[in-house]
């Protein structure tokens, strides 16, 4: 079987080579693309492929990984797709295309097979809230989510890095050093950012469930990798809080901690790590500190 990964030189597309050799996922042959600054090869299990330019020619591949924004996937992808290669998308170009399945494995993974030819991936910090709010809402039913995103710099891109050593920010309209920025994508009519009705969106198709209530802040920090979010939910049960807890340490992907854990702490792994539980009077309101690193559990 062939892997295309289009974006392969940029930090999503690097960090997924370096989870296939991880994983010893092997295929027959590897087609990297580049849209940006040129590399000449990339290794793979000891050996150099050759980046090149994505083009009008598509190749014959089984699978393909996009990770190169919603512009070139919009253009690209259906055209892998009508070629019979299985594609999964890491822009927001398809999430909400009712043809398109948007998983998370260890949430719905059962949605797969719906597909037409393009799977679309979650928003990072949507995967990085779901991941532990999942088996909350199968057993107690969320009403309501609040939600406050302190997301790392990294999810911007490589050229948004450099803006952290920089004094004049380049990338970011703000100051990143040392600093928030507390919009992330446009402000829309309604208030919210772009970023902020992804996580609304995509909660609704995910989880089947459009009564949920979410009320997102998405906040860049000067960190530069690893999403943290600060969630309160609020369920139609009450909750047991040793019941939490063992919903949280049985859940696929998530680990929980009683310690509280930094993104320095988390950088680098797969899984979403919890902390910081906290269960307030009337036992239907539920707080907690969850970090995820967005290279490896997400689209950045």
């Amino acid at each position: 079987m062939k892997l295309a990964i289009v974006g392969a030189t940029g930090l999503v597309g690097k960090t997924a080579i370096e989870v296939i050799q991880e994983r010893n996922l092997e295929f027959s042959d590897y087609l990297l693309y580049s849209t940006g600054k040129q590399v000449e090869t990339l290794r793979i299990y000891g050996k150099d492929y050759p980046v090149l330019p994505l083009g009008d020619k598509i190749p014959d591949c089984d699978f393909a990984l996009f990770s190169a924004g919603e512009r070139v996937s919009k253009r690209y992808a259906p055209l892998f797709a009508q070629k019979g290669c299985v594609v999964v998308d890491n822009s927001s170009a398809f999430r909400m295309d009712k043809d398109v399945p948007l998983i998370i494995p260890e949430i719905n993974l059962e949605r797969i097979h719906e597909h037409k030819g393009i799977i679309a991936n979650p928003n990072c910090s949507t995967i990085i809230m779901l991941l532990p709010l999942a088996p909350i809402h199968r057993n107690y039913r969320i009403k309501k989510i609040f939600v406050a995103t302190y997301q790392s710099v990294s999810g911007a891109g490589r050229e948004a890095l450099l803006d952290l050593e920089r004094e004049e920010p380049e990338y970011f309209s703000s100051p990143i050093k040392e600093n928030l920025i507390p919009v992330i994508g446009e402000i829309r009519e309604n208030g919210y950012t772009k970023e902020e009705m992804k996580m609304i969106n995509e909660t609704h198709k995910i989880l089947e469930d459009e009564n949920i209530e979410i009320y997102p802040t998405c906040i860049r920090v000067p960190v530069r990798y690893a999403h943290s979010e600060a969630i309160t939910v609020e369920t139609e049960g009450q909750m047991d809080m040793e019941e939490v807890k063992s919903l949280l340490k049985d859940a696929e992907g998530v680990v929980y901690s009683e310690e509280p854990l930094t993104p320095i702490q988390v950088a680098g792994r797969d899984e979403v790590f919890v902390s910081r539980l906290r269960l307030h009077r009337g036992r239907n309101i539920l707080s907690m500190w969850v970090i995820g690193d967005n290279l490896r559990k997400g689209a950045a």
